[in-house]
């Protein structure tokens, strides 16, 4: 079991950066896989970035890549987000424990935290 708790969302301009925080805690915090997904408003909850598990190697989706930069340290997962765009507006959510397909999947993840809501508007 792993508890995940999300902070550094808020409210920006385009442009302008933001550093997501994810948390983990429990037996496994520290080893197991962890992603980053958004909901925006009206849509399907969406896959940002996920590390592959393997020496950790991090995916990151097309509509973020060369923006949003995923790191991790032992059991906290980071999301650097710059060059913010209105269309990144929307609540971002850290998963962890994947189970199989595709890390892109959020039916392949076990574990969810809360969120944290990120505004984008001038």
């Amino acid at each position: 079991q792993v508890q995940l708790v999300e902070s550094g969302g808020g409210s920006v301009q385009p442009g302008d950066s933001l550093r997501l925080t994810c948390e983990g805690s429990g037996p496994t915090a520290d080893t197991i896989r962890m992603a980053w997904f958004r909901t925006a408003p009206g849509m399907e909850r969406e896959a940002i970035a996920c590390d592959s598990g393997r020496t950790f190697f991090p995916l990151t989706a097309d509509s973020v890549k060369g923006r949003f930069t995923i790191s991790r340290d032992k059991n906290t997962l980071y999301l650097q987000m710059n060059s913010l765009k209105s269309e990144d507006t929307g609540m971002y959510y850290c998963a962890a424990g994947f189970k199989r397909g595709t890390c892109f999947a959020a039916s392949s993840w076990s574990y969810w935290g809360q969120g944290t809501q990120v505004n984008v508007s001038s």
